[in-house]
């Protein structure tokens, strides 16, 4: 029988970037759709977080200046600041090098600190949405997926912006808490419990919005219900935040 005349189905096109990043935040399961038929491109939520973050960490430095950020993190931590107060000038200068050293490059380095920090933990997402809950996802749609999904973090790095702009005190600045996104935000750290304060401090309204947007992701990659998808994410999360404050228990 001749085949004249059959037609081959054309595969659907699929979304350029720049529309997955508008579907993440207005349709995240297009995106994640789109995600699944293997269009694993992530580069350019990776651009945007690190571009944000490039602009935060000049407005920091030209605004409250580094210097002033390492001083006030000490600050925040009496012991480390009683043991500067007694360590000789040298060393205590020394330090003070380091740890600015350390946070400019931690700024500078955003990109692959990022990249390696989430290809890390998307192994074990991955391991926990297959094999425990019988899905079908690859690594790279989990790394895909999760990229994307943190997308609102930008939001969170804009207000720093503003918040910054709007007055804020250089000697009260916390880099590690530096939009009011959160409970947190709102508390003195030296006046509150330390527990207390990494637990109100995890429950931010951005850091929630962008797991809510990975459990879905994940969910629908992976070819599992909604439901598993919550209970791989928020249960990685809910031990993570519970690590952190017990680590915050001891050493406070």
């Amino acid at each position: 029988m001749s085949d004249i005349g059959v037609q081959p189905v054309a595969e659907p096109l699929g979304l350029s970037q720049w529309q997955r990043v508008i579907y993440t935040f207005s349709a995240p399961s297009k995106t994640f759709a789109d995600i699944k038929l293997g269009r694993n491109s992530w580069w350019l939520p990776l651009i945007l977080i690190s571009a944000t973050t490039y602009i935060l960490f000049a407005v920091i430095a030209f605004q409250i200046g580094m210097q002033q950020v390492v001083e006030n993190q000490n600050h925040l931590n009496p012991k480390m600041e009683e043991k500067m107060a007694q360590a000789p000038p040298a060393q205590r200068e020394m330090t003070n090098k380091i740890s600015l050293y350390v946070t400019e490059g931690i700024f500078i380095a955003n990109p692959v600190f990022t990249l390696g920090w989430y290809a890390l933990l998307t192994l074990g997402l991955w391991a926990t949405i297959n094999f425990g809950f019988g899905g079908k996802a690859k690594y790279g749609s989990i790394l895909c997926v999760w990229l994307y999904s943190l997308l609102p973090a930008i939001i969170k790095t804009l207000l720093g912006i503003v918040v910054i702009y709007a007055g804020a005190a250089p000697e009260s600045f916390n880099i590690k808490n530096f939009a009011p996104t959160n409970i947190g935000a709102f508390l003195n750290p030296l006046e509150t419990n330390t527990a207390l304060y990494a637990f109100v401090t995890s429950l931010d309204v951005i850091q929630i919005w962008c797991m809510v947007l990975l459990a879905i992701g994940v969910a629908t990659v992976a070819g599992v219900k909604r439901t598993s998808g919550y209970i791989a994410v928020f249960g990685w999360w809910t031990i993570f935040v519970l690590f952190g404050v017990g680590i915050a228990a001891i050493t406070g």
